[in-house]
């Protein structure tokens, strides 16, 4: 099939490389978000998956809106057979979804209707899944409501962050999209509707959702640390400014800490919760680099009785 590619991070270039790679399909153009500013010097920067695309050699559409006049031009020009998408970053317009033969076909990293939205990994580290997947399914008006084509699962680790996770699906799932379109070309593969039962929403989180509740249990803590690693990054406040938490262990034998009481050890900085104590790993004061807690407590001197989470 003709396919016109659509996703920005780098976490859609395992898909579109495996497009690239497969002997039945071409991929002709790629759709993915406008250059945007990045770094200290906010310049502009092209997507990962544009500048895959261009290395390439595959044209690159940027349209600041899909709804866009030359873009709808543009494809209806290039009429794809098929448009795959991976964590495109824009809701596409009916009139868009009309234009290629067999529609836009979304690879989503949960097992649908479990975790609709923005967020689904986050949000299955955060809920404390024990397994996720991804699934295939074809792109309708509602929130990934689409009938589903294909789905893998995919055990979540005890101490997986959602980085760690995101990973291993864009890897597994860009095999599973590449599947898809094989069956949707040779007609061996027709979607399903999903079931009304089960559905759960996964929207974007915040800046201030990822703060730490101290008075939560030592678990609920963990895993909101996971599940914000790597953005927005789960913070906290110690002595006036924020403290990203990049990541902790849980230490079930130590209940003698207050809710963000912190104790210090020669190797260990401590963090006391609704439960248990958390052992703070890896930390990233406001401003600073990211260090290990153990030298980031030696630096700060802190003393007895200080806790996190005071207000900023």
């Amino acid at each position: 099939m003709r396919l016109v590619f659509a996703g920005t991070p780098e976490v859609a270039v395992p898909a579109l490389d495996a497009l690239i790679a497969s002997d039945r399909h071409e991929v002709v153009a790629v759709v993915t978000r406008p250059d945007a500013p990045s770094g200290r010097g906010r310049r502009l920067v092209a997507s990962p998956v544009a500048e895959r695309a261009e290395e390439a050699g595959i044209e690159v559409l940027k349209p600041v809106k899909p709804r866009d006049e030359d873009f709808l031009a543009r494809l209806r020009e290039i009429a794809p057979d098929c448009c795959p998408v991976v964590a495109y970053g824009a809701l596409l317009p009916k009139v868009a979804l009309d234009i290629p033969a067999k529609g836009w076909v979304n690879l989503h990293f949960s097992l649908l209707p479990a975790w609709r939205g923005a967020a689904p990994v986050q949000h299955a580290v955060l809920a404390g899944d024990e397994v996720t997947g991804a699934s295939t399914f074809q792109i309708e008006q509602g929130l990934d409501s689409g009938p589903v084509y294909g789905v893998l699962t995919e055990q979540v680790r005890p101490t997986d962050t959602s980085g760690d996770l995101l990973t291993r699906l864009a890897f597994a799932g860009a095999g599973l999209l590449t599947a898809t379109m094989d069956g949707i070309e040779d007609g061996t593969l027709h979607p399903v509707r999903q079931p009304a039962e089960g559905i759960t929403l996964a929207p974007k989180i915040e800046v201030e959702d990822a703060r730490v509740d101290w008075t939560a249990p030592a678990l609920r803590v963990d895993r909101l640390i996971r599940a914000c690693a790597p953005a927005p990054g789960a913070w906290t406040v110690f002595r006036g400014e924020r403290l990203k938490l990049m990541s902790a262990a849980l230490v079930a034998d130590r209940t003698d800490l207050a809710p963000g009481e912190l104790a210090v050890t020669k190797k260990a900085v401590y963090a006391g919760t609704g439960s248990h104590a958390l052992e703070l790993v890896w930390v990233q004061p406001q401003g600073k680099k990211p260090m290990k807690a153990a030298d980031w407590a030696r630096g700060v001197r802190i003393e007895a009785g200080e806790r996190l989470g005071d207000a900023p």
